[in-house]
């Protein structure tokens, strides 16, 4: 199927574009990068709609529809709680779904979420007419699949993704034209405490592995110092610029993938400008919906898969804290569990958590002698094996309570050891006797 040529006359105000969106009706907005941002306010400034539902993973830019003034007009579920919809949250006006990031599609194929309208930004058309959903493929593939109503920002400075991210013009039933920059998100500043991090998770990597990891100092810490590595993979949910240098510098090959040989997969990226041109129609780059890139019987296909995810917390029997502070939502499951038994079923995986090994400028301890009231469990002390803080590197799988505690204990923070010792005592499980040796 051709372009047709006169497809830049249909375009229509953002206003005229949501027209078709009524009270009632359960929609879908496209997250991160991608985030259709003349849309949301278009949507979120008809004063004559109420009770809709939107459901979305991490927004990027303003969420206009869970203001304060949008009670009873709209209401938010967020599958991943991004910094611009944490206090609507928290404040009980949105709604927070706890779900692993691969189960998020099926919600959306099964109708378990019934959706009536997909908004989404997508690439300028190509000569057969095919857009493509650039950033972020994740959700947004199951909905764009199932929702009878497929409303577009289509832009044309949206990189154009490879993979399964396309989208033919003539299924987009109204869109609008854009030439705007996508929300970018520069490099984070790496600490200390993150550069040594980095540097014990880099000693982990082995030449040939594949890498799984997510966006923030850590992962970048241990991105730059990858440069003497040889082979390296990618197989990931998401990446972001410190990708790239290994790339350009034949770091990253994808040579030694049992998978997807000489390919870079991944479900979404977010990152600076930099990264948007490296992926523009990059053949090397697939991009796969995140029930795909997730799927730990896809994942496990390659050998020696690192993964490396982060926590808020984790306790000194393993159980570790991802999405919250407490009762306080501050994120989401995402894909850290999916990758986690992914890797840890890999040939040779590795499947790391990494955490500094304080907070509030070191005066809180992030391994605990329990997890706060509320807090939610992502990763079960069962799945857990690696636990990386500036202090080392410990292997818990296998290990007895006690066995873990210590483990635990020797990467903490020096002035909270003696205090998470004594915390322990009082704890049955922690105090039986065992021969010297044994644990």
């Amino acid at each position: 199927m051709q372009l047709n040529p006169t497809w830049q006359q249909r375009a229509l105000s953002p206003e005229e574009a949501v027209l078709p969106i009524k009270s009632g009706m359960h929609v879908f907005l496209h997250g991160a990068c991608a985030s259709p941002i003349p849309l949301e306010a278009a949507m979120a400034a008809r004063s004559d709609l109420h009770g809709v539902e939107v459901y979305h993973i991490h927004m990027s830019g303003p969420a206009p529809y869970a203001d304060p003034d949008m009670a009873g007009r709209f209401h938010a579920n967020s599958l991943f709680t991004g910094g611009n919809l944490r206090q609507a949250v928290n404040e009980g006006r949105a709604d927070y779904i706890p779900i692993f990031l691969s189960d998020i599609p099926w919600l959306f194929t099964s109708r378990q979420i019934p959706l009536d309208v997909a908004i989404v930004q997508l690439s300028y058309p190509d000569e057969h007419g095919y857009c493509s959903l650039g950033t972020s493929i994740d959700t947004a593939r199951a909905a764009v699949d199932t929702a009878p109503i497929l409303i577009a920002e289509i832009n044309k400075q949206m990189p154009r993704t490879l993979g399964n991210s396309m989208v033919h013009i003539s299924q987009i039933d109204r869109y609008i034209l854009t030439d705007r920059p996508l929300i970018a998100h520069e490099p984070s500043v790496i600490s200390d405490v993150e550069r040594s991090i980095g540097g014990i998770i880099a000693d982990l990597i082995e030449d040939g592995s594949t890498l799984q990891m997510g966006i923030g100092a850590i992962p970048d810490a241990v991105l730059a110092q990858l440069g003497n590595k040889v082979d390296l993979g990618i197989h990931t949910e998401m990446f972001s610029d410190g990708v790239v240098p290994l790339v350009e510098g034949g770091v990253i090959t994808n040579r030694r993938k049992n998978f997807k040989k000489g390919r870079i997969v991944t479900s979404f990226v977010n990152g600076s400008q930099k990264l948007f041109d490296f992926i523009d129609n990059n053949p090397i780059i697939e991009f796969h919906p995140c029930d795909y890139t997730n799927d730990t019987a896809v994942i496990r296909k390659n050998d020696r898969v690192v993964a490396m995810n982060s926590a808020i917390e984790i306790d000194i029997t393993g159980q570790v804290c991802a999405d919250s502070i407490g009762w306080r939502i501050y994120s989401g499951i995402g894909g850290q569990m999916d990758f986690i038994r992914g890797a840890a079923l890999s040939r040779g995986g590795k499947p790391i958590i990494a955490l500094p090994s304080t907070a509030a400028k070191g005066t809180v301890s992030r391994i605990a002698a329990m997890l706060k009231p509320g807090a939610g469990v992502v990763t079960t002390r069962g799945h857990v094996h690696w636990v990386v803080t500036e202090y080392g590197a410990v292997n818990l799988h296998g290990l007895s309570l006690r066995a873990r505690a210590d483990a635990l204990i020797s990467i903490a923070h020096p002035d909270f050891r003696a205090e998470l010792r004594e915390s322990i005592k009082e704890a049955k499980i922690f105090s039986l006797s065992v021969p010297e040796g044994v644990r």
